[in-house]
C-alpha cells in the first residue's frame, strides 16, 4: 500500500516477544489473543511476559479518566494472563503491564490499544475503478458511510498486525467516505480487505466490518467476449443468461458488475470448434441487477486472471413511472431505398431515449436530450432502409442520474419493408453496430465488419464485443452520417428547444429577404427621380446605391 500512514493493529510491542532489557530490569511485552481488534461477545485474553524470577504481574488501564490496575493471575513460562470471557464497550481502552521482580518493580510495557468492534452499521466498501485490477497496477478503495464518521479504517486479510486509517471526507450528500489507494498489485498474494468507521472521540470502538473485498489481480492473456444473446433490456421476473467464451480454453471464467464487490465464477467447457465458454445466470431480474457487466478467464489453478472482456450493459425496464409514445414517419409499410424516421415523445422529465428492436442482441439506440421542458422528443431516422430494418420496435426513456433503469416500454411499432429477403438479422447487427462504433471512433480503421477465415467461426462474438455501452454511446442533439460504402442509420436527437431554434432561424432568414426586397425596390425609385448624370460623377459599382445615407448624403456621391 502507498500513500498511507501504517498502525499496529496489536499495539506497538511487536515481534519475538522478547522483554527488552532496562537497566537491571528487563522490560515487559503485552499482547492480545486472538488479536487486540476483537468483535463485541467474543472472548480475549492479554498476556504479559517479563523475565526469569517475576513474582508478580499487573495491568493498568490508561485511557479511562480513573485509570485501574489489576493483579494477574501468574504463569508459568514468566508470564501471566487476564482473560474476558464476553468482552463489551467496558474493555475498549489502552493497556500497559509491568511486573515485581526481586530487584524491583519493571518499566511499563509499550502500550496496547484493544479495539471493540460492533457499535454500528456497517460501512461499505468497493473499489474504483474495478476489483479486477492489472498486475503492478493500483486501486483505490472506497470506504463510506451514512453514519458521520471521522475516520475510517482499512484491514487486509492475512496482516492483521497491519492497518491504514484516514479521516473521512464528507460528501454533497451528507454521506462519509475515506478513499484508500492500494497497490501495486501482484498475483502472488493475496488482496482480500475489510474496513470500519469510528469516532475520534472513542477511537477504541468501531462499527461492524464491511463486507470482505476481494480483489482479482489481471495479466496479458487474450481477452474474453461476452455476450447478452437475449438482448440488453431485461424486465423484472426474467432470468437472462449471459455467455463468456473464448478462443484460448480457460478453466474458469469469472462475471462482475462494475462498482460491486460480487464476483460469481464458474467452469469452462470447451466447444468442438475450439472454444471454451461458460454461461452465467442472472436473476430473477430486479433494479439491482443494472449496471455493466464484464468477465474474465484463467488457466488452471493460477490466481492471474486474462484482461477483462469489453463491457455489456444490462437495462432494467419499468423502473420509472413513464411510458413514452412511439410513431413513425411516413408510415410503417415503404420500399426498400427510402427514408423513414421513428419518433419517441415522453411527457416525462426524461432526457435520454432508447430504441430497441424486439429480437436482437444489439445495443439500443440511445439519445440524450438537453431538456428544457416538460415534454421531449427523439429522433431515429434511418436510410437507406433495407429488408434488415424489418421488425418490432419499442422506446423507452431513462434519465442520466439513473442510465440503468429505464421506463415502460412504449407500444410496439412494426416496420414492413418490401423488397429483397436476406439475412435480417446479420444486416441489423452490422448496421447498429458500425453506426456505435463510428460515434465512439471505433471505425477510424475502416473496419468493414469481415474476419480472416480462421477467425470467422468467432465473428458474432468479436461483433459483440466491440459493441460499446449504452449510456457512453448516446449522443447529445447530434447528427451521424456514415460512409456511403457502409451505409447505416441516421441518428438525430432533437429537443422541443432545438425545434424552436430552427423555427427562429428560419423567420430571422425571411426578415433579411425581406429587408433585401425592399431595399433593391428603393433602390429602383431612387434612379427614375434621380437627376440626369452630367458625367462629373462616376459609379464603378452598382453596391455603391444600396449603401445606408446620412443626412447630408446624396445619391451618386463617390466614397
Amino acid at each position: 500500500m502507498t500513500s498511507l500512514l501504517a498502525l499496529l493493529c496489536l499495539g506497538l510491542s511487536i515481534g519475538t516477544r522478547t522483554p527488552v532489557k532496562a537497566g537491571n530490569v528487563l522490560r515487559p511485552i503485552l499482547w492480545a489473543e486472538p488479536g487486540s481488534v476483537v468483535p463485541w461477545g467474543t472472548s480475549m485474553t492479554l498476556w504479559c511476559q517479563g523475565n526469569s524470577g517475576s513474582q508478580e504481574f499487573r495491568l493498568v488501564e490508561t485511557s479511562l479518566s480513573q485509570p485501574w490496575d489489576i493483579r494477574l493471575t501468574l504463569k508459568p513460562g514468566n508470564k501471566a494472563k487476564f482473560s474476558v470471557p464476553s468482552v463489551t464497550e467496558a474493555y475498549a481502552g489502552t493497556y500497559e503491564c509491568y511486573y515485581l521482580s526481586p530487584t524491583g518493580w519493571s518499566e511499563h510495557s509499550e502500550p496496547l490499544e484493544l479495539v471493540v468492534t460492533g457499535f454500528y452499521d456497517k460501512p461499505f466498501l468497493s473499489a474504483f475503478p474495478s476489483l479486477v485490477v492489472a498486475s503492478g497496477e493500483t486501486v483505490t478503495l472506497q470506504c463510506d458511510s451514512w453514519l458521520g464518521h471521522d475516520t475510517f479504517v482499512l484491514t487486509q486479510e492475512g496482516d492483521p498486525e497491519t492497518c491504514w486509517k484516514l479521516d473521512s471526507q464528507q460528501l454533497p450528500t451528507r454521506q462519509r467516505q475515506a478513499l484508500f489507494q492500494v497497490g501495486p498489485v501482484t498475483p502472488d498474494r493475496g488482496w482480500s480487505f475489510q474496513c470500519y468507521g469510528f469516532f475520534s472521540h472513542t477511537p477504541q470502538k468501531w462499527s461492524h466490518p464491511s463486507d470482505p473485498l476481494q480483489l482479482q489481480v489481471s495479466g496479458t492473456s487474450r481477452r474474453p467476449s461476452l455476450l447478452s444473446p437475449k438482448g440488453r433490456i431485461m424486465t423484472p421476473g426474467q432470468t437472462p443468461t449471459l455467455q463468456c467464451h473464448s478462443k484460448d480454453a480457460y478453466e474458469t471464467f469469472a462475471l462482475y458488475k462494475e462498482n460491486s464487490k460480487d464476483i460469481t465464477q464458474h467452469p469452462g467447457y470447451h466447444h468442438q470448434a475450439g472454444l471454451s465458454q461458460a454461461n452465467f445466470t442472472l436473476g430473477p431480474v430486479s433494479a439491482s441487477h443494472g449496471g455493466q457487466y464484464r468477465c474474465i478467464g484463467r488457466h488452471g489453478f493460477t490466481s492471474l486472471w486474462s484482461e477483462p472482456s469489453d463491457p455489456v450493459d444490462i437495462l432494467v425496464a419499468g423502473q420509472l413511472f413513464d411510458t413514452p409514445a412511439l410513431s413513425v414517419e411516413p408510415g410503417p409499410s415503404l420500399a426498400p431505398g427510402g427514408n423513414v424516421t421513428l419518433l419517441c415523445q415522453s411527457s416525462g422529465w426524461m432526457d435520454t431515449f432508447l430504441l430497441a428492436k424486439d429480437g436482437a442482441a444489439d445495443s439500443p439506440l440511445c439519445v440524450k436530450v438537453a431538456k428544457t421542458e416538460a415534454i421531449t422528443q427523439a429522433q431515429f431516422s434511418f436510410h437507406p432502409v433495407t429488408s434488415a430494418h424489418n421488425g418490432t420496435y419499442r422506446c423507452y426513456s431513462s434519465s442520466s442520474f439513473s442510465p440503468y433503469r429505464l421506463s415502460h416500454p412504449s407500444d410496439p411499432l412494426q416496420l414492413q419493408v418490401s423488397g429483397p429477403s436476406g439475412d435480417s438479422r446479420a444486416m441489423s447487427t452490422a448496421v447498429v453496430g458500425e453506426f456505435l462504433g463510428h460515434v465512439r471512433g471505433r471505425d477510424k480503421t475502416g473496419d468493414q465488419g469481415g474476419a480472416e477465415e480462421g477467425d470467422r467461426k468467432d465473428e458474432w462474438s468479436d461483433r459483440e464485443a466491440r459493441m460499446p455501452s449504452v449510456t457512453s454511446a448516446c449522443v447529445l442533439h447530434s447528427s451521424v452520417t456514415l460512409d456511403r460504402k457502409n451505409p447505416g442509420p441516421l441518428l438525430i436527437g432533437l429537443s422541443t428547444a432545438g425545434a424552436l431554434l430552427g423555427l427562429f432561424l428560419l423567420l430571422f432568414l425571411l426578415f433579411l429577404l425581406h429587408r433585401r426586397c425592399q431595399a433593391g425596390h428603393h433602390k429602383s425609385r431612387a434612379t427614375h427621380s434621380a437627376p440626369q448624370d452630367t458625367g462629373l460623377n462616376t459609379r464603378s459599382r452598382p453596391g455603391t446605391h444600396i449603401q445606408e445615407n446620412g443626412p447630408g448624403d446624396s445619391y451618386g456621391e463617390d466614397r
